[in-house]
């Protein structure tokens, strides 16, 4: 006995469910057996193993079945992934007389996830027994007419069983005058007809009664009888002939309703009413082609009652019989083979598994995102697919086993591109072709690929010296292609000097600066993101101090006391105009700040002295009197032009004598008394185009540097040159001549007029804290420093008036 065989005993069917259980692998598959009517709980197969799946998995894979339709039948067993019987298997419910019972089921194994298509056969056991139609079936038989030899139709009994537990055999109880003949069918059904050993005699016997047995090929066997009964008539000697005992058709399907697929013809040598014809399906034609092929039973016509599909089923067997009228009847039999044939009138289907529906930007090439299959249910070219994806997509369809997988082909951009939607179209070879469409959205998931941008390539601010701390400056402001988490600016914090909050990028003033320690702040500002790993950028701020008046004017010559009392002398014989001193002042400040303005305190009472607005000359206004006192006390008030202007008092005591010693200059002077007006006009016009000399060279170099720094936004610290926001280089110095009263040249004093900066605007956005490497002070243009003047006017030796005047005015040139 085969294992086949062996396995139809019903005590032995849980041991046959496991010797069959598992046939490994087919088609790229896994495909196990069970017998129907297998107990709950009975293994089919172990599915992880068969996977690969390691135990110590199982619970991180969590396997379970996809299938609707046989999830009440089937189940996993999470513990150790065995495929059990969950409930009752009815072979003949799930599958019918299909001589096949194939259960497609999908497995799901998650993380990650993978789908695998399970196949489970159901083996058929012997729990049907054949059974006839009618218990009771007549044939009548003309006698004489009948020759030995002729065949008659009997019933084919049902068995719900397949295969081998299918009808196997027919018998016919011991008679005589009958025995029985059976036919194999092209699709394998048995076919029991009555053939007739000897010549029929009604007045011997009327009526014959035989028993006809079918017997299916299961273990233990089962059958069912049906009673035959035959009824010997009288002559009708012609009986209905067809011209051909078979006949093969082909159709195509759906044809219409009512469609004429053939027309039967059968002739009769008879007249009269032993010569009229009826047609009709005799017991050999199934249930399913009388539902689909009707028969008029007047002319023979054959058509179409129901939906004629391929997919359904390819091939009918027609059994007609043509009967006559007359008594005994009389009938022909024929074949009617019909052949359908496929035409493509269904679609492909598609379905689409995903993996995942969010892609990281940055994704291999080859990554699987879904897995494709297709299927169309016609046949030959017109169930042949050809599956396409939308162009232009970094997308691609490979093959893969029996279905298709969906994976990356390409470089992913999320700022360019954040969302695919793919159609996947599937088309069949037949003609016409046939496609279906279906859409795919992809999402692409952000990583940290794009660097914080400024807004600007540089930024200024602008700031008047003395100003509170915690001042606003000006805010910076950038932006990231990148979504997510905001970007942060970042660095460490001067904390001396400036404090950017972290939130607005709002720089803010952290102390009170100084104009005359420092003109320009330089720092760098860092923005970074908050992304892994971080991206950054870089902006230079310029930070420009303005002036203020906060310094009040400094006397430098006449050497004075601590409480900036001078003392001079004065002969006696003084006339108009004589020349007192000069007082020399300076101012740390600068432009307006810096521009000294000398007035006489209390002019009335000193009526004989006048002081120069500009200069600073103190000169005789008359000639002095015998009764006017010996001392005179002049209180100069020396002031800037700022606002609110400042002012330094300074005291001078005039001494008058009959005689008074004019000292001689020092040997270190560069002029002295002894030259002529026009030698000392000679110099300052020489150093006059020294200076002018010195400006365009100076000029000359700013412009080249400016040129060359094409990092920064100079328009905004007024490095350009030219237009309506800078001052040319020479344009910052205004010259002042000043003249004896004879009209030759006495002194002339150069001083700098700061560059008149405007501001720009700026935008806000984002936060930063400063790094201590990152800022640096820019030290202003190398001018003469207003204290080095002053210390070095204080070392001077006691020269005269007019040449201290030259030499200090020389020094702020």
């Amino acid at each position: 006995m085969d294992i086949r065989g062996f396995c139809l005993c019903w005590k032995w069917q849980v041991v046959c469910s496991f010797l069959l259980c598992s046939w490994g692998w087919v088609s790229g598959q896994l495909r196990y057996s069970i017998v129907e009517e297998s107990e709950p709980g009975t293994l089919v197969g172990n599915v992880a193993q068969d996977l690969g799946i390691k135990r110590a998995e199982l619970s991180q894979r969590r396997i379970h079945l996809r299938s609707e339709k046989y999830q009440g039948h089937f189940s996993v067993n999470q513990a150790n992934g065995g495929l059990v019987v969950k409930d009752r298997i009815d072979r003949e419910s799930l599958c019918g007389s299909s001589p096949s019972c194939l259960l497609q089921i999908e497995v799901v194994a998650e993380n990650p996830v993978e789908i695998f298509t399970l196949e489970i056969e159901i083996l058929d056991i012997n729990d049907n027994s054949p059974t006839f139609l009618s218990f009771n079936h007549s044939i009548h038989i003309t006698e004489l007419l009948t020759s030995p030899g002729a065949w008659f139709a009997l019933e084919i009994a049902e068995d719900l069983d397949v295969g081998v537990n299918g009808v196997s055999q027919y018998t016919l109880n011991t008679n005589p005058y009958f025995s029985l003949s059976v036919k194999n069918r092209k699709d394998g059904t048995l076919i029991p007809q009555l053939i007739l050993e000897k010549v029929l005699d009604r007045e011997e016997k009327q009526e014959h009664h035989l028993i006809l047995t079918a017997i299916d090929g299961g273990e233990p066997a089962r059958s069912g009888t049906c009673r035959i009964t035959i009824v010997v008539l009288d002559i009708n000697d012609n009986p209905p002939v067809f011209n051909q005992s078979v006949y093969k058709i082909s159709i195509r399907e759906n044809l219409p309703l009512k469609s004429t697929v053939f027309i039967l013809n059968a002739t009769d040598h008879d007249d009269g009413i032993n010569g009229e014809i009826a047609y009709a399906y005799d017991g050999h034609t199934s249930k399913s082609a009388r539902k689909l092929f009707a028969l008029n039973e007047n002319t023979g016509e054959v058509y179409v009652t129901g939906l004629v599909d391929f997919e359904e089923q390819s091939f009918y067997e027609l059994s007609v019989k043509a009967e006559d009228k007359g008594f005994p009847k009389l009938q022909g039999k024929c074949i009617v083979q019909v052949e359908i044939e496929d035409v493509n009138d269904n679609a492909p289907e598609i379905k689409y598994t995903p993996v995942t529906n969010h892609i990281p930007e940055n994704a291999q090439s080859g990554d699987v995102l879904g897995y494709i299959i297709v299927k169309d249910k016609d046949s030959g070219k017109n169930g042949e697919i050809k599956l396409s994806m939308s162009p232009n997509v970094p997308f691609q369809i490979r093959p893969h086993k029996n279905r298709y997988v969906l994976v990356t082909d390409g470089n992913l951009d999320r700022e360019e591109t954040p969302q695919y939607t793919i159609e996947l179209t599937a088309s069949d070879l037949g003609s016409p072709p046939l496609y279906s469409k279906t859409s795919v959205t992809l999402g692409v998931s952000d990583i940290n690929d794009n660097a914080p941008v400024f807004t600007q390539s540089t930024y200024s601010a602008f700031i008047m010296e003395n100003s509170d701390p915690g001042t606003l400056l000006c805010t910076v402001s950038a932006t990231d292609l990148d979504e997510g988490v905001e970007s942060q600016i970042d660095g460490s914090s001067v904390s001396s000097f400036v404090y950017i909050h972290s939130n607005d990028g709002n720089i803010y003033a952290q102390r009170s600066f100084d104009y005359e320690q420092i003109q320009v702040l330089q720092i760098t500002i860092k923005v970074e993101d908050s992304g892994s790993p971080q991206l950054s950028s870089t902006v230079p701020v310029f930070i420009f101090i303005l002036d203020t008046n906060d310094n009040p004017p400094s006397l430098l010559y006449p050497e004075h006391s601590e409480d900036l009392i001078v003392q001079e002398k004065i002969p006696k014989s003084t006339s108009a105009g004589y020349l007192v001193t000069k007082l020399s002042a300076v101012d740390l400040d600068s432009g307006h700040n810096a521009w000294l303005v000398f007035t006489l305190i209390d002019p009335i009472n000193y009526s004989s002295f006048q002081v120069s607005r500009l200069t600073g000359e103190v000169r005789t206004v008359r000639g002095l009197q015998e009764t006017e006192n010996m001392e005179q006390q002049l209180v100069i008030s020396i002031s800037d032009q700022g606002t609110p202007p400042l002012s330094t008092t300074v005291t001078v005591l005039i001494s008058i004598a009959d005689e008074v010693i004019v000292e001689r200059p020092k040997s270190g002077d560069f002029l002295t008394n002894s030259k002529p007006p026009s030698d000392m006009t000679l110099y300052l016009i020489i150093s006059l185009v020294a200076i002018s000399l010195v400006s365009l060279v100076t000029f000359m170099i700013l412009l080249v540097k400016c040129l060359r720094k094409d990092s920064y936004d100079y328009s905004s610290s007024c490095c350009i040159l030219g237009g309506s926001q800078s001052k040319s280089y020479t344009d910052q110095y205004q010259p002042a001549l000043y003249l004896n009263t004879d009209g030759t040249l006495k002194y002339m004093e150069v001083r700098m007029v700061p560059p008149g900066c405007q501001g720009l605007s700026y935008q806000t956005n984002l936060p930063p804290v400063l790094e201590q490497q990152d800022f640096s002070i820019v030290q202003p243009l190398n001018y003469p420093q207003l204290k080095d003047i002053y210390q070095e006017a204080s070392t001077e030796g006691n020269s005269s008036n007019d040449a201290n005047n030259v030499s200090l005015n020389n020094k702020l040139l």
